[in-house]
């Protein structure tokens, strides 16, 4: 929306088409230019497929992600593999495929990283871990596509209330760790993470590559 709002033809990607299709179409009554993309972005070659289709792409914003928590003793690799392939694998060859696009021509690369990739967290070394690997890849990435005018950087927002992290914050035990961590006095929004969307995706950042943009209310700052 926020994207839209400032003149962006936007192009809405998931695997649910329901949910795809009723964003489109709240975004399209609102008078936005938009179109709708049913995509799971961990096969690499739908993605790439898709991308081959789409008009030149000038900003991607790749904000799919997955977490389950369990203590480090406890992980399983089935749990461990089915992040690892969204917050990883997901995020590195999505990159790939849209900056081939963008070579000769520059754009910028968002990724929705985590304040998580910066600190550690109980019940979360996989998330933790997966989420420091998009720091990685985001700093390497920017090095070898800076030449060619590809900015990549990252989101880290702390916890944003959502319908995905509503039971989270419906616990009153783990709503008061948040609030503990969090040096603001209020949890996050989605709104929160317009302004850095807008940011990243525009000429105000024309200088800003390869690193993190943190949204999280002060709880990296101790």
């Amino acid at each position: 929306m926020a994207l839209a709002e400032a003149g962006a033809h936007v192009i809405v990607a998931a695997r649910s088409a329901a949910q795809v299709q009723a964003a489109v179409d709240e975004m399209a009554q609102a008078g936005f230019s938009v179109e709708a993309l049913v995509l799971d972005v961990t096969d690499v070659a739908a993605v790439r497929e898709a991308v081959a289709d789409l008009s030149p792409i000038d900003i991607l914003v790749n904000s799919a992600g997955l977490a389950r928590h369990s203590p480090a003793l406890e992980t399983t690799p089935e749990d461990f593999d089915a992040v690892a392939a969204i917050n990883i694998k997901a995020a590195y060859f999505l990159a790939q495929t849209v900056a081939r696009q963008m070579v000769g021509r520059g754009g910028s690369i968002i990724q929705i990283s985590s304040q998580m990739a910066h600190v550690g967290g109980i019940d979360r070394a996989v998330y933790c871990g997966t989420k420091h690997a998009v720091e990685g890849m985001t700093k390497a990435m920017a090095i070898e596509w800076g030449p060619e005018q590809i900015r990549v950087n990252t989101i880290c927002p702390t916890f944003i209330l959502t319908e995905l992290t509503k039971p989270t914050f419906d616990d009153p035990e783990k709503r008061a760790w948040i609030a503990s961590k969090i040096k603001l006095p209020r949890i996050g929004q989605v709104e929160d993470i317009m302004g850095a969307c807008l940011f990243l995706a525009s000429d105000a950042s024309a200088l800003v590559t390869g690193t993190s943009l943190l949204v999280d209310g002060g709880w990296t700052a101790g």
